[in-house]
């Protein structure tokens, strides 16, 4: 049985946007955003970043999941599901 959590989380970049991604390693992802090419392409170019938001689950499979349904979701909804996270 697989114990790591993975994680989606929501990073607002310096301009503004938001990013959400999936990783089993939250601080380690966090630290490549903000000083490491390993970070995404489309932060490398906002930085810093600042995490807002996260959500844990069993599996990458659910992660993924939960991820690709927060990116259909319009700026607003994004914002609500947000607030009401913290």
């Amino acid at each position: 049985m697989n114990s790591k959590v993975w994680y989606m989380y929501v990073v607002e970049c310096a301009d503004g946007t938001l990013y959400t991604g999936i990783t089993n390693n939250l601080e380690r992802r966090i630290n490549e955003h903000n000083f490491s090419m390993r970070g995404a392409k489309y932060t490398r170019s906002r930085r810093p970043v600042k995490l807002l938001y996260t959500e844990g689950y069993e599996t990458h499979s659910k992660a993924a999941s939960a991820e690709w349904k927060f990116k259909k979701l319009k700026r607003s909804e994004k914002l609500r599901i947000i607030g009401e996270g913290r």
